[in-house]
């Protein structure tokens, strides 16, 4: 019986590709020598503004993207919700200097897998960066703790905020859909309605319930029309971090 060969050794798995964008040079700088330092990273690209983001996130086609809140022509929020939108795929770490419910809530609902602060040290970054790329969720457990509280805090038990009695059930339905963060392009595939659609039944919603913004509709969805096991809940941490939203 003929001896088979040694087989060959396996190869090591391809590092996980990052992006960064960020308007401060010296910040980019720096988390990109870190995340580099790793064998299981690598950075693929850096960006400063949005528009420069939006260009080259979707032609280098990472696995996660870093993403800055507040930005000089405009916010991370509004490029993950983009991004999110024309890659699925793609794991949106939100880093911000400022400890704010309402972004994170934002953040969130905008398809962001993570949201930290820039306090927080490399090696926790670092791990953040791989909670994220393997699926699962990693917020900043101060500002989530603060969010659920306020959010279940504010909610009447059983008085229903105004306008809510007046919409329809296909607005009833699209608010639900709302308050999981799903984008008026993917509500419309679900629906199989057209966005524009989607967009007229969101705005008569919106007018009907007297919000301006998806995050306030969320909030009157998660008190009044969703049951507790459906509503968003701060998960409890664990060794390979927070449970994916």
């Amino acid at each position: 019986m003929p001896e088979s060969g040694p087989s060959s050794p396996s190869k090591p798995p391809a590092p996980i590709s990052v992006f960064l964008l960020d308007d401060h040079e010296v910040v980019r700088r720096g988390v990109h020598d870190l995340l580099d330092a790793e064998p299981d990273l690598t950075v693929v690209g850096e960006a400063g503004t949005v528009e420069q983001a939006l260009i080259r996130i979707p032609a280098l086609r990472p696995q996660v993207a870093v993403l800055d809140v507040r930005l000089p022509d405009g916010d991370g929020v509004s490029v993950c919700r983009e991004l999110r939108s024309r890659m699925p795929g793609l794991a949106c770490l939100m880093l911000t200097s400022f400890d704010d419910e309402e972004a994170l809530l934002d953040a969130v609902m905008a398809g962001a897998s993570g949201y930290v602060l820039k306090q927080i040290t490399g090696t926790d970054l670092v791990s953040a960066v791989r909670t994220v790329a393997s699926g699962q969720s990693m917020l900043d457990p101060g500002a989530t703790t603060r969010l659920m509280a306020r959010i279940r805090g504010d909610a009447p038990k059983v008085e229903q905020p105004p306008g809510l009695s007046a919409l329809t059930d296909r607005e009833r339905e699209i608010l639900v859909l709302v308050s999981e963060g799903l984008t008026n392009r993917e509500i419309g595939k679900q629906l199989f309605l057209a966005e524009k659609t989607i967009k007229n039944i969101v705005s008569r919603l919106f007018t009907k319930l007297g919000v301006e913004r998806r995050v306030q509709a969320a909030v009157i969805a998660s008190h009044a029309m969703l049951s507790p096991a459906q509503r968003p809940a701060a998960a409890p941490e664990s060794a390979d971090g927070p449970a994916r939203h």
